[in-house]
């Protein structure tokens, strides 16, 4: 195995440090301005990365809120559900994803994923489909969008909500069969995002928004994210505190305009995983929906579904000097603080096999050719010993 020269910095699952560097007189005028305006909380910047991102999503209202699970919550409250309404949502995701309708007491309703894309099977949906659905949850996972067209064709029959969680997807487009072109988060009834430091568009601290099409929802979202209310000290719901820093605003405003950049640079390494990584027995590089742009919030493979196989892989990994990440060990309806929703091991076998056998390789806009070339070398050595 070749060695990667020791004149190149060691590798990282993400480079923040590397990333930010060109950006520092950008960043530290952001935060000058803020210091200097002393308006922390809804202050000018807020506004104006709302609208930034705005055009950058095709005009679409953006609402900036805390995080992107109080997104997800806030989406859910909009909806107006009944108590034990049912919530269908992916079985291979983060928690949070259920988190947020559990919290309002709704039913997560998992179901299975497909196993190629690991976003949402419309099947699986299809099947799942009762009269007390309220919502649908479409997470589109590692930064490719689920099936969009189908989902809200489904979700318009059946008369339920669509929610889209883009939290790690943030500009993936998807193209119908109309030849239209729709920005992954702005197709269901509300699209969610997070601004955490690793997402795509990564804040300096926690943040989030949500997206819609419809000027009446936005309106709702406005109000359920500032406590309900419609003035000061008027309340008409019970919402939320749930805002995006000044700060914060500012700095993601600087970022917003390095995205695409950043997104091509993923799109590179990726290519370069791709064609260094198809090759390798037992190993299969990530699925591409061809409606489907892919931003890769992670480059995540599948290895071969024996015992101990994915652990080993990447503790080879990490013996070279490669982190690597399992997103997600175990699934959701496994996790102890769901136990109640009744389900058993072997109901989703794609999403369990999945948590057995998904590894997540370094990928991040400042990540070199000849790091991607030794990654995958590694992995490559391993699969052939």
């Amino acid at each position: 195995m070749s060695v990667l020269p020791v004149s190149h910095p060691p590798i990282h699952l993400l480079d923040l440090v590397a990333q930010h560097a060109p950006l520092r007189a950008e960043l530290d005028a952001a935060v000058a301005r803020t210091l200097e305006e002393a308006a922390f909380i809804q202050g000018p910047a807020v506004g104006k990365f709302a609208q930034e991102l705005s055009t950058y999503l095709g005009g679409t209202h953006v609402l900036p809120c805390a995080n992107g699970t109080d997104a997800l919550q806030l989406a859910l409250m909009s909806l107006q559900l009944p108590a034990g309404a049912e919530v269908i949502v992916p079985a291979f995701t983060y928690v949070a994803t259920l988190e947020a309708a559990a919290v309002l007491g709704l039913r997560p309703v998992p179901v299975d994923v497909l196993p190629g894309t690991f976003n949402l099977d419309p099947a699986a949906v299809a099947a799942a489909l009762t009269s007390r659905t309220g919502a649908v949850v479409a997470v589109h996972l590692f930064g490719q969008c689920a099936d969009l067209e189908v989902l809200r064709h489904m979700a318009d029959e059946r008369g339920v909500a669509l929610i889209e969680d883009n939290a790690q997807a943030i500009g993936a487009q998807f193209t119908a069969r109309s030849g239209e072109t729709w920005w992954a988060g702005t197709v269901g009834e509300v699209g969610t995002t997070s601004f955490f430091p690793s997402k795509n568009l990564g804040g300096f601290g926690d943040g989030g928004a949500l997206f819609t099409r419809h000027a009446g929802r936005a309106a709702t979202l406005r109000q359920l994210a500032n406590h309900g209310q419609s003035r000061k000290y008027h309340h008409e719901q019970i919402g939320l505190n749930s805002r995006l820093d000044t700060l914060q605003a500012a700095l993601l405003s600087v970022k917003l305009r390095y995205l695409t950049e950043w997104t091509a640079a993923r799109q590179q390494v990726a290519a370069q995983y791709d064609a260094a990584l198809a090759p390798v027995s037992g190993v299969e590089v990530p699925e591409r929906d061809s409606r489907s742009t892919h931003v890769f919030h992670q480059y995540t493979i599948t290895v071969a579904d024996e015992p101990g196989r994915r652990d080993a892989l990447q503790q080879h990994l990490a013996a070279h000097g490669v982190p690597s990440a399992v997103y997600y060990p175990v699934p959701v309806h496994a996790q102890p603080a769901y136990q109640y929703l009744g389900y058993q091991a072997g109901q989703f076998p794609v999403a369990e096999r999945l948590c057995r056998t998904v590894l997540s390789l370094p990928i991040h806009p400042t990540l070199r050719p000849e790091q991607v070339a030794y990654v995958a070398e590694v992995v490559r050595n391993w699969a052939e010993a």
